[in-house]
């Protein structure tokens, strides 16, 4: 089966969830440190996906590109 595209979304979830139950303390050593690693990858992805949607804002609003778009 193949897996679905994680969106920006999808991954705050995620890191909401996975800090949740981080916060718990309730998880024994080896399943905290799962999640704290995965959580690793997904808060990079996040993090990837902000520069990314920063790097297309200031593209369009470069040298009147947005007011170009609208017009």
């Amino acid at each position: 089966m193949a897996k679905k595209k994680m969106t920006f979304e999808d991954a705050v979830k995620r890191l909401e969830e996975i800090v949740q139950e981080l916060e718990d303390g309730q998880l024994p050593l080896e399943r905290a440190m799962e999640l704290f690693s995965e959580g690793v990858v997904v808060s990079r992805f996040c993090q990837s996906a902000l520069q990314t949607a920063e790097q297309r804002i200031m593209l369009l609003t470069a040298e009147g590109g947005l007011k170009e778009m609208i017009t």
